[in-house]
């Protein structure tokens, strides 16, 4: 098993959470992140006694530099790190390449130090988009490239197709896996917040002043950073090659209001009750860059299955509700949220 591991983007919501396990689990953790100076004092008092088995290594996904370092001495990687912005970028490059070629310069980097276990984490954007046809999806699904995607969903799918077509041609004995969460809640350690926590904050202050016509399907932070750590840990023919989407199921918009007013009435009073009809979303695409995103998904289903990921590696996701409501709860204690 890894005692030494590799979790690329430590300050990112996923990476933190999953560097934060490791080190309760008694591993060594290596991590990447692209200031140094600005991030590891934070990292530091986050795990104020993690001493030696915590350390941290300045390297971008675009640039060689700080990558032998950050891979030396370890037995395996977890691949967190990529671009994931709130606004559509103006071109779709500024995600795509960096997606891919960070990707790309782990593995090599890591296939160099002889490292023989690699976690990518992915997304279920490389699953559910491009098949208008469909509204169900698996581990077994691929996006459509050919269809009109946006560049973050264009960005994951190329990632994952890139480091797989890689391993296959440059590491074939390498164990290569990927996770694939959908939209990822649940508690969090401060207010430097991920573009799904976000929308749940915004939701929760009042931001939103009406529920528009879409959904989402939704996985819980501790799940997902679960799956990671069995991937890192399983034998290698449970995880070779395998694809590990971690999702509950698929909610709307408004059902998410309603499971945040029943389970916590007393903070949730800022909730809207009103939804948005589609010719708002419509209207305010052009000028406001999050509904250009919205206008896409209106009355759009993408429910990705995480039945695939609960059967091999044996355990059950945490219900939506309740993931939904710690998210709420932990905006709360942190002062994020206002009541």
């Amino acid at each position: 098993m890894a005692e030494t591991i590799l979790v690329t983007g430590g300050t990112g919501y996923i990476g933190g959470e999953l560097v934060d396990q490791l080190l309760a689990m008694g591993k060594t953790v290596h991590t990447t992140v692209r200031d140094k100076a600005r991030s590891e004092p934070r990292l530091r008092v986050r795990w104020p006694d993690a001493g030696e088995r915590l350390k941290v290594f300045q390297a971008d996904l675009m640039d060689d530099a700080g990558w032998a370092e950050a891979v030396a001495g370890c037995d395996a990687v977890a691949h967190v790190a990529s671009p994931f912005p709130l606004a559509v970028p103006k071109h779709k490059d500024d995600l795509v390449v960096p997606a891919r070629e960070g990707t790309l310069r782990a593995l090599r980097f890591a296939k160099n130090a002889g490292i023989g276990r690699f976690v990518q984490t992915s997304s279920a954007a490389a699953i559910a988009y491009g098949h208008p046809e469909k509204d169900h999806f698996d581990h077994t699904d691929w996006t459509n490239l050919d269809a009109d995607v946006p560049p973050y969903i264009e960005s994951k799918t190329v990632a994952e197709r890139a480091a797989r077509d890689w391993v296959a041609e440059n590491a074939p004995d390498m164990v290569f896996c990927s996770v694939n969460p959908v939209a990822v809640f649940g508690p969090v350690e401060n207010d430097d917040l991920s573009t799904s926590i976000e929308m749940v904050k915004q939701m929760c202050d009042g931001s939103i002043p009406a529920m528009p016509n879409m959904g989402i399907s939704v996985t819980d932070i501790r799940d997902v950073v679960k799956t990671h750590v069995m991937a890192l840990e399983a034998p290698d023919d449970v995880v070779r090659g395998e694809r590990f989407p971690t999702a509950t199921r698929f909610m709307w918009m408004s059902e998410m209001a309603d499971a945040l007013r029943k389970r916590a009435p007393e903070l949730a009073g800022k909730v809207a009750t009103r939804k948005m009809p589609d010719w708002v979303v419509k209207l305010l695409a052009p000028f406001v860059p999050a509904m250009k995103q919205v206008k896409s998904e209106l009355g759009n289903v993408r429910d990705v299955s995480g039945k695939h990921t609960e059967e091999v590696l044996g355990f059950k996701f945490i219900e939506p509700e309740q993931t939904l409501e710690d998210t709420l709860r932990s905006l709360v204690d942190k002062g994020i949220v206002k009541v």
